[in-house]
């Protein structure tokens, strides 16, 4: 199978990159599935249902969230009846949602794809490595899954790194969210699971994590309140990452970082080309 995962979409240019350019990649890299971190696509903050339909509409299987899933109060509602947007599975019993599903791809095959939120400098939800077990214990890959993506949302890298050990060899995927900078670590782990600390963001790098500039370099300087952040309306970059798995058993044979827009040096899977 062939994977893509994209990073935290921030604001309109990080969606204008996805509705531009996902639909030509599917049918060049020939995807069968894609699944995109959403969780900062509207203004920044949350993701709404206009929103949401947009992103599946361009090309992607699930949508994924993280620690500002309910920034959008509408989410909470919309989310009941959108299996396809996710997230995190280990936030308390009774949250609206869900945290993993089993998508049917195009392509014909059943791709788990689980959201899960670290607990390091960020808010203190239920246990994610004892989260995700359970789900891979209902579903496990190759029995019922062909494939499984993992999306950490989390801010330390020892514990994404930590739970990618961890599910290596029942994973397809487990990449990192939430920083919005791409890391250079990624590779396949010793039991087959493909890794990437932090797929980085789609939105326009020319920012600081894809916010307007001078807000956030005043707030570090003054140390007042200010506006509300906005995010950075410049050309968008898409990030992330492209595995190709075994059709038997799910695990990654090859991985490439994916990088395609301004700012950052280009960077795509050549074993694609």
């Amino acid at each position: 199978m062939r994977l893509l995962f994209l990073g935290d979409i921030v604001g309109r240019p990080g969606r204008n990159a996805v509705v531009e350019r996902l639909p030509g990649l599917r049918d060049r890299w020939r995807l069968d599935c894609v699944v995109i971190n959403g969780e900062n696509s509207a203004g920044g903050f949350g993701i709404n249902e206009t929103i949401c339909d947009e992103i599946l509409g361009a090309g992607a299987d699930a949508i994924t969230l993280g620690n500002h899933s309910w920034d959008q109060r509408e989410t909470l509602v919309f989310i009941e009846r959108q299996p396809r947007l996710l997230r995190p599975v280990n936030y308390p019993s009774g949250t609206p949602g869900r945290g993993a599903n089993l998508i049917d791809t195009r392509s014909g095959h059943r791709v788990l794809v689980v959201n899960v939120m670290g607990r390091l400098y960020m808010d203190p939800l239920d246990d994610p490595f004892a989260a995700v077990d359970r789900e891979l214990e209902t579903c496990p890959m190759g029995q019922v899954a062909d494939a499984v993506i993992i999306d950490v949302h989390a801010e330390a890298t020892s514990e994404k790194e930590a739970m990618g050990h961890y599910f290596d060899g029942r994973a397809s995927l487990v990449v990192g969210t939430h920083t919005h900078v791409p890391t250079a670590d990624h590779r396949v782990l010793s039991g087959g699971t493909a890794y990437m600390s932090d797929a980085g963001m789609c939105g326009d790098y020319d920012s600081v994590l894809g916010m307007q500039k001078e807000e956030s370099i005043r707030r570090f300087i003054q140390k007042t309140p200010g506006v509300r952040m906005e995010p950075a309306l410049g050309e968008g970059t898409l990030s992330g990452i492209a595995v190709e798995t075994d059709d038997r058993t799910g695990l990654a044979k090859q991985v490439a970082a994916v990088r395609l827009g301004p700012n950052l040096e280009e960077t795509w899977p050549r074993f694609w080309d």
